[in-house]
């Protein structure tokens, strides 16, 4: 859960970090939320969550 929310506010920091630079218009911009809002409603949610939580697990046991 809370890697969830932490990605959810680093893709929507970066969405309005790319719209404010003009790098994407408002219309790529609402696109891109509404693909992620009806992704998420679809089958393909579970394994996205879980290939994420994965990586993320991944991530923290990895030891250099």
């Amino acid at each position: 859960m809370v890697v969830t929310v932490s990605l959810v506010l680093l893709f929507g920091a970066l969405l309005g970090f790319l719209l404010k630079m003009k790098a994407i218009g408002v219309g790529v911009c609402f696109v891109a939320v509404m693909f992620g809002f009806l992704l998420a409603s679809t089958g393909a949610a579970g394994p996205i969550n879980r290939g994420i939580t994965g990586a993320a697990h991944s991530i923290g046991q990895w030891n250099p």
